[in-house]
């Protein structure tokens, strides 16, 4: 099974309910019969954790919603980790053997229901994931990975933090893909942070004839233009929609990505998209988001469309921060280890920080 020396305890975070999230010692899982068991090397603490944590109804219901998150489960979805142990099935199952350092997607497919059993697992029925619902996640020394997860090798040659950021790496992908990005197209990404960034990254990819990426803090901006961005726009300081419909002969974008997950920044993607323009939302929202609807319909006629997950961008994104073609060593701006994790949730918190991507290193 292993030769390599496990412990009986370790330390996990446990998530009791909103806002109630403690650190506890817990018996290491014990290995089923489809099971790897990963020794986690960092865990990224993202926008969505935090929602989680604040008690936001699209987990913990309420306005129309069902719970949908778990008390008794450790966080953390974005994670990388080495396999310690496995059982004969697992390994054969995923491809890994003893020693190899993994990336787990998010999602926990059933495999059964109609949407796996068409090949679009990420929006599987269950849905079941790793840090929310039925498994535990990243924020503890040790965790299981079910035969039913999908799992990525990535090189041992990557620092942890930048190994675990291919989950919301490839989760911006898969937002480009939506976009159906042109090479004459002018893009607009709202949002220099990690998803932002990583749609910047992954819109330069594709070519268009522009790029724009919105923010309020120039640092990001900065970094921004280190992913691929061909112009900033400080919306402090501008009128981004004046700006864009100025630069456009008064048409407006024709793709629009937003990744802020704040109200503000869906009007302001309606208002500066051309007619028949492209709307792509990828967003965690902590409250409701009120929009007039007819700049979809009668006035523009808008593609509009959601983005969830990563579905089959993984290897790209792995591929990409093999690559080093990302300033991550400016994008993975703090770490932290278990016993600080209320800092790195309270980090990701402070929307006037300085933090761009907050991770936690469970075994330092």
């Amino acid at each position: 099974m292993s030769a390599t020396a496990i412990p009986d305890q370790m330390r996990a975070v446990v998530c009791n309910g909103p806002e109630d999230y403690t650190l506890e010692t817990r018996p290491v899982p014990a290995l089923g019969a489809d099971d790897l068991l990963i020794r986690v090397e960092a865990t990224g603490v993202c926008a969505s954790d935090l929602k989680c944590y604040h008690g936001a109804p699209k987990f913990w219901g309420g306005e129309g919603r069902d719970q949908w998150a778990q008390e008794g489960v450790t966080p953390g979805h974005e994670l990388v980790g080495v396999v310690v142990a496995g059982s004969p099935e697992a390994y054969e199952a995923h491809g890994v053997s003893e020693g190899d350092r993994i990336v787990c997607e998010q999602i926990v497919p059933c495999w059964e229901c109609r949407f796996c059993v068409r090949g679009q697992y990420w929006m599987c029925a269950p849905h079941d994931m790793f840090g929310f619902r039925n498994f535990d996640g990243g924020m503890a020394e040790y965790m299981l990975v079910p035969r039913r997860a999908r799992v990525h090798p990535i090189s041992h040659d990557v620092a942890p933090q930048h190994a675990a950021f291919a989950e919301p790496l490839a989760c911006s992908l898969h937002a480009v893909e939506r976009a159906d990005i042109k090479f004459e197209d002018v893009v607009v990404v709202a949002g220099a942070g990690p998803i932002g960034l990583g749609i910047i990254a992954g819109a330069r990819a594709k070519n268009p004839l522009k790029l724009i990426a919105l923010d309020m803090d120039d640092d990001k901006l900065a970094l921004a233009r280190k992913c691929g961005a061909d112009l900033t726009i400080n919306i402090k300081d501008e009128d981004a929609v004046a700006r864009i419909r100025e630069m456009t002969e008064g048409y407006g974008a024709d793709v629009y990505i937003e990744g802020t997950g704040h109200p503000s920044a869906v009007s302001q993607g309606l208002n500066l998209l051309r007619k028949l323009g492209t709307y792509v939302e990828y967003s965690v929202f902590g409250s409701d988001v009120t929009v007039d609807w007819s700049i979809i319909s009668d006035d523009k006629e808008l593609n509009v469309l959601g983005a969830h997950l990563g579905p089959y961008t993984w290897p790209t994104a792995i591929k990409m921060i093999e690559s080093g073609i990302l300033p991550l060593d400016e994008i993975c701006t703090d770490q932290f280890g278990l016993e600080d994790f209320q800092k790195a949730l309270d980090t990701v918190g402070d929307s006037a920080g300085a933090s761009v991507k907050v991770s936690i290193l469970p075994q330092s």
